[in-house]
């Protein structure tokens, strides 16, 4: 996905000066995310991601054409030479930390206490620490210590 100093204005932009509201227009659907996060898990094939989301498939095509079409995934031919297959682009992959955000959120809300759910690891089987915002300097950061600068 280009540099937002390559990237033309889009007069259909819901708040054009805010990167939250910018990056929602182009990935804040459902199901986007949730194709996103199958590729991270290793999804490349249209079967695939249909199978792990249980999307329907008209849906399916159109997530994948858009999420193509602005740069978070690419097609590219399959090792059996046989199919074509989804990867992540490196905007695609640069979503990882809001994936695995939302993925630690729901595991402090979206469950009643003690009910089994997924959880992400590492390579050595670790579960992967919660992400915790900081300073520069190293002081955790949240809504009372941060605030928006507006452009003018």
């Amino acid at each position: 996905m280009p540099r937002s100093t390559e990237r033309a204005p889009d007069p259909d932009w819901t708040d054009a000066a805010c990167p939250v509201a910018r990056t929602l227009d182009l990935v804040g659907d459902r199901w986007s995310l949730l194709v996103i996060r199958d590729a991270m898990d290793g999804a490349r094939s249209f079967t695939e991601f249909q199978r792990r989301t249980g999307i329907a498939r008209n849906i399916l095509t159109d997530r994948l054409r858009k999420l193509t079409a602005h740069g978070f995934l690419t097609q590219r031919t399959a090792p059996s030479g046989r199919r074509r297959e989804y990867v992540l682009t490196e905007a695609g992959r640069d979503l990882f930390p809001v994936i695995l955000t939302l993925r630690q959120w729901g595991e402090r809300h979206a469950f009643a206490p003690g009910e089994a759910h997924s959880t992400l690891v590492d390579e050595h089987g670790t579960p992967v620490p919660e992400l915790t915002p900081t300073s520069a300097d190293g002081t955790p950061l949240g809504t009372g210590t941060t605030q928006v600068r507006k452009v003018h």
